[in-house]
């Protein structure tokens, strides 16, 4: 191996070499690991970066140190299953009613005394707080009256230039007038849906989905009907199909990257052929785009809108979930449906808060973004890695998680009849926030299920809150 990234979290790349030894078997419980000089030899690192890896993985309680000794492999780490998908296209467009159990569970967002282990939001310690901060200051100190005045309605014209841009490096030619600034992609998901549909419609979704997706059709007085969210391959193409035959559709949603909560990711090639059937039919699609970026592996995947020759996608997405979740930056890109987007807006808000578009402009078009992005993959990756053995050891035997390419959730199926309303309650009574399988979907299809956030740096608080919540879960097994 060359040279590693000089960056201040070159650690993590020494941490995920020897984690591939481990799980590659190279690596077995109660094996000794490399010496601090030999591995810094080898992979090109400092002595130092090389000790705050093993450090960092002994905090994990992967490897432990014993006195004149040196590291040993604590424990092996077998790959737990996967749960099974247990949703089914519903027998019939129906009303939904999960608003009571979501209010709920939204209660505790942004709580400071809980442990968030149910928002999928980075932490402040994963994020460029202190860059964020000094472009901030930036503006509001050269630009103090425009600050505080209206931008216009679609959104600052500097922007809207960085994010197609953002767009154009991925193969989705875009120009600054194709886009709406919005707050947060919630905003930019209200104004698909108020643009392509009206009460009493019916939407189709996959399922599980996110919650916050359910509330919003509720409170538009929409009907759903839900296909399988399949984890190895996410929207099935015949699954849609067989729907549509069946089922008077007006638009559909779907989040074919790492949808939440399952992770689950949809095929380039499936995602042609979903965008083309649905063109053939001129039903549109909301693609929500939050998660693409949060890519593992060193391919990008495509986003449906690369594949729209019609302006029949809707694509929604925003820096919440990668670089500043209280700026509330989110954008849409409604192809032919803009003038009534336009409208939406107009009549919704008027515009997005102006410091925050300029703050986060100015950010991108230092070039900034590229290199937190990779940061904060390579951080969540590690995160995810580090929960999912602590869950192998935490919770009860037989339970299945998913192991994700990207994104930053972890979707679980618990054993014997484990109530993740149940759960829910229980973790919060011990100051710990998850987010039961119940609010993902219209079925009562993912009862036992529960999603939990990697999106926190690890420490004692995080790891004793999964020990938590496991035990809780073996204290309800049926």
């Amino acid at each position: 191996m060359g040279v590693l990234e000089q960056d201040n979290f070159r650690y993590q790349t020494v941490e995920k070499h020897l984690l591939g030894m481990i799980d590659s078997g190279a690596l077995n419980m109660g094996d000794k690991l490399p010496s601090l000089r030999g591995m810094s030899r080898d992979l090109g690192v400092s002595i130092s970066t090389v000790n705050q890896a093993y450090v960092e993985l002994e905090g994990k309680g992967i490897i432990e140190s014993r006195p004149r000794s040196g590291f040993f492999v604590r424990r092996s780490a077998p790959r737990m299953p996967t749960p099974d998908t247990v949703c089914e296209t519903t027998d019939e467009a129906r009303p939904v009613t999960r608003s009571g159990l979501i209010r709920t569970v939204l209660e505790a967002v942004g709580d400071k005394e809980m442990v968030p282990l149910n928002v999928f939001e980075p932490t402040a310690d994963l994020l460029p707080v202190k860059e964020m901060s000094r472009v901030m200051s930036q503006v509001m100190r050269e630009h103090p009256e425009d600050a505080l005045e209206y931008d216009i309605i679609p959104g600052n014209a500097e922007l809207r230039r960085q994010i197609a841009m953002l767009h154009m490096e991925t193969g989705c030619p875009v120009r600054p007038d194709d886009m709406i600034i919005t707050i947060g992609c919630f905003e930019a998901l209200y104004i698909a849906l108020r643009a392509t549909t009206r009460a009493g419609d019916t939407v189709l979704i996959q399922a599980p989905t996110y919650y916050c997706f359910l509330h919003l059709l509720e409170n538009l007085g929409l009907r759903v009907v839900e296909i399988p969210s399949h984890i190895d391959r996410g929207v099935d193409p015949a699954d849609l199909a067989s729907a549509l035959r069946r089922f008077d559709i007006k638009a559909c949603i779907f989040s074919p990257n790492y949808n939440n909560p399952d992770s689950s990711c949809t095929p380039d090639s499936a995602k042609r052929e979903i965008v083309n059937m649905l063109g053939g039919l001129d039903i549109p699609i909301i693609e929500d785009d939050v998660s693409t970026t949060l890519h593992f592996g060193p391919k990008r995947p495509t986003t449906m809108k690369q594949y729209d020759e019609k302006g029949l996608v809707l694509l929604c997405s925003s820096f919440s979930k990668t670089l500043c979740p209280g700026y509330r930056v989110g954008w849409i890109l409604p192809g032919r449906f803009m003038e009534r987007a336009m409208e939406v807006k107009y009549t919704t808000n008027v515009c997005t808060p102006t410091p925050t578009q300029r703050a986060v402009a100015e950010y991108l078009r230092q070039g900034r973004y590229p290199r937190q992005l990779k940061k904060l993959r390579r951080t969540i990756e590690s995160q995810m890695d580090t929960m999912l053995r602590h869950i192998g050891d935490s919770f009860p035997r037989g339970t299945r998680v998913t192991h994700p390419q990207g994104g930053g959730v972890l979707w679980l199926e618990l054993p014997g009849n484990v109530d993740s309303v149940d759960l829910f309650f229980a973790a919060r009574e011990n100051g710990i926030n998850i987010a039961p399988g119940s609010i993902f979907s219209t079925q009562d299809k993912f009862g036992s299920h529960i999603r939990l956030s990697c999106t926190s740096l690890w420490n004692d608080s995080i790891k004793n809150a999964l020990e938590t919540v496991g035990g809780l879960a073996r204290s309800l097994q049926k």
